[in-house]
């Protein structure tokens, strides 16, 4: 579109004085005791501003998330950076004594990207016949599989999805906007419900005693050895968040290139993917770190400052997304809707069913559509310490990203040709 060739601003140091201006004004109101923006807040949750304003100014073309670099800067380096910062202070027991719940609801999401696309397809197809009729590369189901390898894992499982069933170029463009436009409106109902997560909760009748207690031993923990930050404290936890980030590049690089070289076979698993162990690692040594006397900087504010480094990601994704962009090839998002909206009543049927807490279908559900950039966003919408659960789930939908897109491929090759 136009509006994202030629945005108003083009330089990307304005583009980020205007996302952290963004930030703040929400965060200086939401702290406001004005009585408008105490019942504005009320119903809007603070992450959700930060996400949708930036989409505001994406879509009227002011800014533009597809020529801007901010994105790329924010998740290489910012992301993995606030990981380390979250996890240093993790209650990884705790964690693991959360159980099986999470795993089932992740695994539940992802059968329901699976399955979801051959049913949205088939729906659509029937109310629009002519939606079958492209040929070659241009045949619907190629570009829907990229979807599903998108959804379950991430670019690169969408890419091998690509590789493997050849869709044309016009065609994988349509469907990154259906990815991109639907994951993002379901992402921003993630982050609004996960504001108020109670009233789904006792609707679902669901057992949150594992992770509210997690949460409240966390928070217990942190007002025990709260302190004023020194210089000296702020520089340490920077040194160690972007040091171990710094760390994870350089292994990246050799281990991305070496098993695209020595064992392409494994690619599947994504282990060709910098981004795959850059998170992989900078997590492993958090965890690591956890263990030792780091983890006593979430007394000095490591997790806060993790935060900003984490808003500062939610801006920059939501000026990825295009309000307008839905006007382009409705019908496309019409297959998506459905696609997401099977996911979805999947994940709470089973949630009702072992009465899991909304928490497990967010994180679950976002650990497939989101994937590693934008997990532990929603997680730590519940609580920053629980951004490691959105890490460890999307790691997991990278090893199954490729194989559910191919199954999900499949099915849709064969509905198009019945």
């Amino acid at each position: 579109m136009e509006q994202q060739n030629t945005p108003f601003f083009t330089n990307d140091a304005v583009v980020l004085g205007l996302l952290m201006a963004i930030l703040a004004f929400v965060f200086v109101s939401s702290n406001s005791k004005h009585p408008f923006w105490v019942k504005f807040y009320t119903y809007v949750p603070t992450v959700l501003l930060c996400y949708f304003i930036p989409a505001v100014f994406n879509s009227l073309g002011l800014i533009s998330g597809e020529s801007s670099s901010l994105y790329k800067v924010a998740s290489r380096y910012l992301l993995p950076t606030s990981l380390v910062l979250f996890t240093l202070s993790v209650d990884l027991k705790g964690i693991l004594r959360l159980g099986p719940k999470a795993l089932t609801m992740f695994l539940t999401g992802t059968v329901g990207v699976v399955l979801g696309g051959p049913l949205a397809l088939s729906i659509v197809g029937w109310i629009q016949p002519d939606i079958y009729s492209g040929t070659g590369p241009d045949e619907i189901w190629r570009g829907l599989s990229t979807i599903a390898g998108s959804w379950i894992g991430g670019g690169a499982n969408q890419t091998a999805m690509l590789e493997v069933f050849e869709a044309s170029p016009v065609l994988f463009g349509q469907m990154i906007a259906v990815d991109v436009l639907v994951a993002n409106f379901w992402m921003a109902l993630l982050l609004y419900w996960a504001a108020k997560p109670e009233k789904l909760d006792r609707l679902i009748k669901a057992d949150t005693s594992a992770i509210y207690g997690l949460r409240d031993r966390i928070a217990k923990a942190r007002e025990g050895s709260v302190a004023i930050p020194s210089l000296k404290d702020i520089m340490l936890i920077l040194g160690i968040g972007f040091g171990v980030t710094g760390a994870s590049h350089f292994c990246a690089d050799f281990l991305a290139p070496w098993f695209e070289t020595n064992h392409p076979e494994w690619n599947q698993f994504s282990l060709n993917s910098a981004f795959f162990w850059i998170v992989v690692i900078a997590t492993s040594i958090a965890l690591l770190l956890s263990f030792t006397k780091a983890r006593d900087l979430e007394g000095v504010g490591a997790s806060k400052l993790g935060s900003v480094l984490l808003y500062i990601l939610v801006a920059t994704i939501g000026m990825q997304m295009d309000l307008g962009a839905v006007l382009d090839n409705p019908i496309l998002f019409l297959i998506g809707i459905i696609w997401i909206l099977f996911h979805v009543t999947l994940m709470i049927l089973v949630a009702w069913l072992i009465k899991a807490p909304f928490f497990y279908i967010a994180v679950g559900s976002q650990a497939n559509i989101g994937g590693a950039a934008s997990a532990p966003i929603v997680a730590s919408a519940f609580d920053a310490s629980l951004a490691p659960v959105g890490v460890l789930l999307a790691v997991l939908g990278y090893a199954l990203g490729t194989y559910g897109g191919y199954l999900s491929g499949l099915m849709m090759q064969w509905i198009s040709s019945m």
